[in-house]
C-alpha cells in the first residue's frame, strides 16, 4: 500500500468515526425522570431539523415534563378487571340509556355514517360514551406536554415518537395549538384519538366536533377492515376492527356488547 492510500484511509477511518460519534450525539436520549427533559427536547428539535418546521419546533420548546401523565401511563389498573367489573366500573348501564337517546336524536347522521363507512351506530356510540361519557371529560392535560413527555419516557419512546412527529405535523395544520388539551397520553377529542391516528384517520377539522368525531371514528374502523352489515361480536368479521381501537381485551368486549345493546341486537 502507498503512503498516499494509506494516509487516505486513516483518514476515511477517522472521518468515519467523527461522523458515528456526531450520530450518537444527535440521537435524543430517553429518561425515567423529568431531570432530563429539557436537554432531551433539545437534542430532539435538533434532530427533527427538516421533519418539522420552526413553528412547530418552537411549540415542542414550551412544553414541560407531565407528571399526569406518567402517573396515567404507570397506573392503567382497570384494564385487569373482570369484564364485569370493567362494565360496571365504566357505568355501561347508562352509556347504553344515553346511548339509544342520542341515536335517536342524531339519526340523520349516524345514517350518513354508515352509508359511508358501513358502520352502525351501536359500536360509535359505545366507544364515544367509554372514551369521554359523550364528550363531557375530554381531558385536561397539555396534549403537546404530554406526548412529548411519552417520546422521551423511555418505557415506549419509539411509539411516542411517531406521535410527536404527527403531533408536530397538526401544529402546522392548525388542528392542535400549543395550548390544546386533552387525556393524559395525548388523546384528544370527543373519541380520543392520538395524534397518528388524527393524521390517518381524521376526516378534517377539530375532534372536539362531534360530528367529525364520530365520522373519524368511523373511518378508523373501516380502516382496520370493517365491513358493512357483518356482526361486530367476539369471534365475528368486525370485532377485529374493534380490537385495533383498544388493545385491552376487557375493553374490547365491552365495546361489543354495550354497542349491541344500543343497536338493539
Amino acid at each position: 500500500m502507498s503512503e498516499i492510500k494509506r494516509r487516505v484511509g486513516v483518514a476515511a477511518l477517522a472521518c468515519a468515526a467523527i461522523l458515528g460519534a456526531a450520530g450518537q450525539v444527535q440521537a435524543a436520549q430517553c429518561g425515567n425522570t423529568s431531570a432530563g427533559f429539557e436537554a432531551w427536547k433539545r437534542e430532539f428539535a435538533e434532530e427533527a431539523r427538516g421533519r418539522a418546521s420552526a413553528q412547530s419546533l418552537a411549540a415542542l420548546m414550551g412544553t414541560s415534563y407531565s407528571t399526569a401523565t406518567i402517573s396515567a401511563d404507570r397506573g392503567q389498573k382497570s384494564f385487569r378487571l373482570s369484564l364485569d367489573q370493567f362494565m360496571a366500573k365504566r357505568g355501561a348501564n347508562a352509556i347504553v340509556s344515553r346511548g339509544r337517546s342520542l341515536k335517536a336524536q342524531n339519526a340523520a347522521l349516524f345514517d350518513s355514517i354508515e352509508q359511508r363507512y358501513g358502520v352502525p351506530p351501536g359500536p360509535l356510540l359505545a366507544i364515544w360514551g367509554m372514551e369521554t361519557g359523550f364528550g363531557a371529560v375530554k381531558g385536561n392535560v397539555n396534549t403537546l406536554s404530554a406526548v412529548a413527555t411519552l417520546a422521551y419516557d423511555c418505557r415506549r419512546s419509539a411509539y411516542f415518537t411517531d406521535q410527536l412527529y404527527a403531533a408536530l405535523q397538526l401544529v402546522d395544520r392548525g388542528i392542535l395549538t400549543a395550548n390544546t388539551r386533552g387525556a393524559a397520553h395525548g388523546e384528544v377529542g370527543h373519541t380520543q384519538f392520538l395524534p397518528k391516528n388524527v393524521l390517518t384517520y381524521g376526516t378534517g377539522g377539530s375532534l372536539d366536533n362531534v360530528g367529525t368525531a364520530l365520522n373519524s371514528t368511523a373511518n378508523f374502523l373501516k380502516g382496520h377492515g370493517w365491513r358493512a352489515g357483518a356482526g361486530y361480536q367476539p369471534g365475528q368479521p368486525n370485532f377485529a376492527a374493534i380490537q385495533g381501537w383498544n388493545s385491552a381485551s376487557v375493553y374490547q368486549q365491552a365495546i361489543a356488547i354495550i354497542g349491541r345493546r344500543i343497536d338493539g341486537e
